[in-house]
């Protein structure tokens, strides 16, 4: 089963000092900007479209197509934006991959903002993880010092600064444009759009933004070249990427495989489930996605393929549950955190979390009402594509899809505790020490 893995942006994870310039280098590190810096910037973006890498952070939009979008006739300054703001439940790709490798990630800036003809590069980092803050402007230092970055890149004339910005710790700036009003200094809260960030994105310029993996992804397609890439995956989503998976798994952990392979071959991977329990309900793409069932186990795990059984790639994060786990607690957690994180900008999202939440505790509870399931489904309805920004939706799409999948879990919930049908105690992927042992 090893094959099925493709080790190319983890495949120094396991090298000693992985994070340090020399040990990058010797790695064949740089070796995609140097490539990139004899290219004109146009046929860095072709080759970027040809090689189909698609959006890593959950819309899956053609990387080098948004890339094209920028004017280049507009005489305002250019920008890049690395949307590292890494935060919802289940979501752990970019956080190891920036601590491992950091190079990666700022070699793919210096060659993404040459291409888009951009001087200044912003990574926007999630503040709490203060270590990836750390290592990553470690990583810019070195790469200044090296003169991969700063004034006369390698001597030719290509300038760029880069700046590693720590956000406050809302998960809504993990939203484009809520990030670019953080950028700039202001709450972060969803904009309006059009205009859209091509156009009038951070200080009203053109911008680029996109996610930690894809444009860690870069370094490699110049290197190796656009047909290599496009050489893995399914037809219409190319390339490699990082699946991560967490629950009650044997092995939890990062998995690197092309596009399209299954949750059932990378359970195998990972041990299956954790021993004698099977697996009950699972997310493709973290807590914002349609959860799905053991049928579903086959689906290629590729955009097409999981918007075929109604639910969202998003950003790979397969969080598998076992028959221990109690749905509607499940679906509460997930909806107490979009709750809290709600900006508070659209009436729907933030009136209709509220309400979200005061359902499902009751529910938990064993004290749900007659017409309470309905009124679930009514709530998400009325929130869903009524929001500026997808958290709403986020909120909602866990919700209607447990009632599909397990209604019977909330017409029990109207007159029994979750924790009678579902001891909390047994679903615990803690283990605890027995009474006596030694500390």
């Amino acid at each position: 089963m090893t094959d099925l893995l493709t080790p190319v942006l983890t495949a120094n994870w396991g090298d000693e000092r992985a994070w340090r310039l020399t040990n990058y280098e010797h790695q064949g590190g740089y070796q995609g900007l140097r490539a990139a810096l004899q290219m004109e910037p146009a046929d860095v973006v072709a080759a970027v479209k040809e090689s189909g890498l698609r959006g890593r952070g959950g819309a899956g939009f053609p990387t080098g197509m948004k890339w094209s979008f920028i004017p280049q006739d507009n005489p305002k300054p250019k920008y890049l934006v690395v949307n590292a703001d890494e935060s919802e439940p289940g979501t752990c790709k970019d956080v190891p991959l920036m601590m491992a490798s950091p190079h990666t990630l700022v070699e793919g800036v210096i060659i993404s903002a040459f291409a888009i003809r951009a001087n200044h590069a912003f990574i926007y980092v999630r503040g709490e993880v203060l270590h990836v803050v750390r290592r990553l402007q470690q990583a810019v230092r070195e790469a200044y010092s090296a003169g991969y970055a700063g004034k006369n890149i390698l001597g030719t004339g290509y300038d760029l600064e880069i700046i590693v910005h720590a956000g406050a710790g809302a998960y809504i700036c993990g939203e484009e444009t809520a990030l670019l009003d953080s950028l700039e200094g202001r709450r972060g809260q969803p904009r309006l759009r059009p205009p859209f960030p091509a156009i009038a994105g951070l200080y009203a310029s053109p911008t680029v933004i996109n996610n930690v993996e894809s444009i860690a992804s870069v370094p490699s397609i110049l290197t190796r070249g656009a047909a290599w890439f496009s050489s893995m995956g399914t037809e219409k989503s190319k390339g490699m990427t990082i699946y991560s998976l967490s629950g009650h798994v044997a092995r939890p952990g990062q998995f690197e495989a092309p596009m399209g392979i299954t949750l059932r071959q990378l359970l195998e991977l990972a041990g299956g489930m954790r021993a004698g329990r099977e697996l009950k309900f699972w997310t493709p793409g973290g807590s914002s996605t349609p959860i799905l069932t053991p049928e579903h186990l086959d689906v290629p795990l590729d955009y097409e393929g999981v918007a075929s059984v109604k639910s969202m790639l998003g950003t790979k994060a397969l969080q598998c549950f076992d028959e221990t786990t109690s749905v509607v607690r499940t679906v509460l957690r997930w909806t107490e955190f979009y709750k809290h994180e709600s900006c508070g900008k659209c009436t729907p999202c933030r009136e209709g979390t509220w309400w979200l939440v005061q359902i499902l505790k009751r529910m938990e509870a064993g004290q749900g009402q007659p017409g309470d399931i309905e009124k679930l489904l009514d709530l998400c309805e009325n929130i869903l594509g009524r929001s500026f920004c997808a958290l709403g939706d986020g909120a909602t799409s866990p919700i209607s899809s447990a009632i599909t999948h397990f209604r019977g879990e909330f017409e029990a919930a109207l007159h029994t505790p979750a924790w009678e049908l579902f001891p909390y105690g047994a679903s615990t992927t803690y283990v605890r020490e027995p009474a006596g042992a030694p500390a």
